[in-house]
């Protein structure tokens, strides 16, 4: 009896050597907006070759491809609980596709952290749901407040995609804070995947707008863009950060020049060392500079990894509690805050498409807009 006690106990003790800590990545890899999910994967990459243990453990990655579809985020999230059992899901990007997932980790209680779904709610009324990125109330005031008194736009036609709660929601913030400084606002409507805005655009010139403000993603901000450019339409065009991807300078060539965006992050503003450190590793590794999804993707690897590290334990309650207690976090997206209701207090930065590629503009602190 002791002798096969012994063997037993070799047994458990060879397989905790082998054991791992299953991390579920949900991103979308393929379709319409793969290049978010690509950047974001990237970043997480390089915080797992940095940090590839967690309380002595492996930690494993399960990348699950949501197909830019929230009924395929929603699978993935089931996927990775029920079969793939993994202790944490880091994802999506899209706030519909967050959207999708939430209520599923939320009734298996298993830890949740976005990295760049910016909609109010994704984490609202949640306990294991939380975000490395700031909200969308306070990136669309934040626009508001910039168009209004940097730019000095008085009317501004909102493109907003109907099928997008990130895009209605941002629209909607934006419109309220805009119209309470006395501005002036036209809103037309499309749905992701369209090709053609001359209608939009028409209703659009007709206001006689300062600027054009796209809510939506990188593709249709791209082709309204070209569109409303080749129409004549010399102001300001505005975006969010959906329009924070390679693609958009790709597909929009010279009618993106000059493009403002509300965004997390730009390597001119990384000021702690693990940000600078960030800029240092992505450049040597991908041989170019990282963007805000990247960025993102890195803090929310190493939010989630911080918080199991202080929960002392793989108890899914506690790292929840824990993601949440997160303060004063040095990440390569700057100072990182988590709220009692899962959401990061952050500055917005704005960068603007110059000379075909990305740059730094300026940057809206949360006292700027009081």
């Amino acid at each position: 009896m002791r002798k096969v006690l012994v063997t037993v106990l070799l047994v458990l003790t060879v397989l905790s050597l082998f054991s791992a800590v299953k991390i579920a990545v949900i991103l979308p890899m393929t379709g319409g907006i793969s290049a978010f999910g690509r950047m974001v994967w990237e970043g997480i990459q390089i915080a797992h070759e940095e940090k590839p243990t967690v309380l002595g453990e492996e930690v494993e990655l399960v990348l699950l491809d949501t197909r830019s579809e929230k009924t395929e985020a929603a699978n993935a999230a089931a996927r990775a609980i029920d079969k793939e059992k993994v202790l944490a899901i880091i994802g999506e990007v899209a706030s519909a596709h967050s959207l999708a997932i939430a209520p599923i980790a939320e009734e298996n209680k298993v830890p949740m952290v976005t990295p760049a779904s910016t909609n109010p709610l994704v984490t609202q009324g949640r306990k294991f749901v939380s975000r490395v990125c700031f909200i969308d109330p306070f990136q669309g005031a934040a626009m508001a407040v910039f168009a209004y008194k940097n730019l000095g736009a008085k009317r501004v036609v909102v493109f907003t995609d109907v099928e997008q709660d990130y895009s209605v929601g941002l629209s909607n913030f934006f419109i309220n804070k805009f119209t309470e400084l006395g501005g002036q606002v036209k809103r037309v409507f499309f749905r992701s995947g369209d090709q053609d805005f001359s209608a939009q655009l028409s209703v659009a010139m007709s206001f006689n707008p300062d600027a054009i403000y796209i809510t939506g993603y990188y593709p249709e901000i791209a082709l309204i863009s070209r569109q409303a450019r080749q129409l004549g339409f010399t102001g300001y065009i505005l975006a969010g950060d959906g329009a924070d991807a390679p693609e958009l300078i790709e597909i929009g060539g010279e009618a993106v020049e000059g493009l403002l965006f509300t965004t997390h992050y730009h390597p001119k503003a990384a000021s702690n060392p693990v940000a600078k450190k960030f800029v240092e590793v992505y450049k040597e590794k991908y041989g170019k500079e990282p963007a805000a999804l990247n960025a993102l993707g890195y803090d929310a690897y190493m939010v989630l990894l911080d918080a199991i590290e202080r929960a002392g334990s793989f108890d899914r309650e506690k790292i929840a509690e824990e993601i949440r207690k997160t303060r004063n976090f040095n990440g390569a997206s700057g100072i990182i805050n988590i709220d009692e209701n899962g959401d990061a207090i952050k500055s917005v930065v704005v960068n603007i498409v110059k000379n075909g590629s990305v740059d730094f503009e300026a940057v809206i602190n949360p006292d700027d807009l009081k």
